[in-house]
């Protein structure tokens, strides 16, 4: 080999050697970052494991005592013992938190389960819930969109729960539904659609009407999503509907990857009106002709409003067209007045869930 070509083999090597040290780079922080997200799972899991189990031991040899104060007071002088030779995370507050999770989620083989998937931050959110079917739902909510712990509260302080159409059955077919979740990660739209949606980010004014409101959507587009659920991919607005001669335009189209199916959403400014449902049957059937994919699920319909009678929607029947009515805020009402509605409208659909099931 000539002096000159063996110089430009020298010179070339540097330049063809850059990249593949960045792929090695890439690929040995993925090791790494892979290894600290297994570590960190195994390190929850055995502290929640931990936690729980020192629960359950206080629960039978202290809290079994009839008298209340005597075995708080017996706990506090253990948390403060634990502490000086533990630290703050065997505080007296954090030995009555492993006591509730010991009391909510009594069996071990639940307590394995929610560990790899739920953080010690997660559960002691969830587990001060008063109702069994609601901690469940939030369970299983964390688990399949991925919360984080400050989106978990945000949810919780926002009675999601309550807002959903699972809160208004009856216990044993709600249970039904989160048990699919759980086992077969099966959403359904009762699971996924809330009433009434919190739109109070979109900063509308008093009078706006339904361009406005689009617009502010689409502006906001991401916290929209995120109002309606995690699963959700945008995927027209303004959608152009033609049946014969005539041109329709349906206002929003999104996919939900969970229910593999086209959801379509109609703003209305004001209550809702009958003739809104054969609206939405028309642009559903376009879909499910046109649009629709093989492996898909038929489409689905929301329609957004600013009100509501509970005896329409009851009469037209909607769900049975695979169609949902909500209610949009665009301010927040005060906790107090929406806990009453919320807790209004579940009573009214169990009394009349309850009156079907008699007859």
């Amino acid at each position: 080999m000539h002096e000159k070509t063996r110089r430009a083999t020298r010179l070339a090597r540097p330049k063809s050697a850059a990249p593949a040290r960045s792929r090695l780079i890439t690929d040995i922080r993925k090791l790494i970052e892979s290894a600290r997200s297994r570590t960190a799972q195994t390190v929850n899991s055995q502290l929640v494991l931990l936690y729980w189990n020192i629960g359950v031991r206080i629960r039978r040899d202290i809290l079994r005592e009839k008298r209340a104060a005597y075995g708080e007071e017996i706990v506090s002088a253990l948390g403060r013992q634990l502490t000086r030779e533990y630290g703050p995370g065997f505080s007296s507050r954090n030995l009555f938190n492993m006591v509730r999770i010991a009391e909510v989620f009594p069996s071990a083989r639940i307590v394995h389960t929610l560990c790899a998937q739920l953080s010690w931050s997660h559960l002691r959110s969830i587990i001060y819930l008063k109702d069994s079917l609601q901690r469940e739902f939030y369970v299983e909510m964390c688990r399949i969109e991925r919360w984080s712990v400050r989106t978990l509260r945000a949810k919780i302080a926002g009675m999601l729960f309550e807002r959903t159409a699972i809160s208004k059955k009856p216990a044993h077919l709600a249970r039904r539904e989160l048990k699919a979740l759980r086992e077969e990660d099966r959403m359904t739209p009762d699971l996924l659609f809330r009433d009434p949606y919190f739109l109070d980010f979109l900063g509308l004014k008093d009078a706006y009407d339904e361009q406005d409101l689009e617009a502010a959507i689409l502006r906001e587009l991401e916290r929209f999503i995120l109002e309606l659920g995690a699963g959700f991919t945008f995927v027209a607005r303004q959608k152009r509907i033609t049946v014969d001669y005539d041109d329709y335009y349906l206002d929003l189209l999104f996919f939900h990857r969970g229910l593999r199916r086209l959801v379509a959403v109609e703003l209305k400014l004001g209550r809702f009106q009958a003739s809104d449902k054969g609206q939405m049957e028309l642009y559903l059937r376009w879909l499910e002709r046109h649009e629709r994919r093989e492996g898909e699920r038929s489409p689905i319909g929301l329609i957004l409003c600013a009100g509501k009678s509970a005896e329409h929607v009851e009469l037209l029947e909607l769900e049975q067209s695979g169609i949902r009515v909500a209610e949009y805020l665009t301010e927040l009402p005060p906790r107090r007045l929406l806990e009453g509605k919320l807790h209004e409208a579940v009573r009214l659909a169990r009394e009349r869930l309850a009156a079907g099931e008699t007859r």
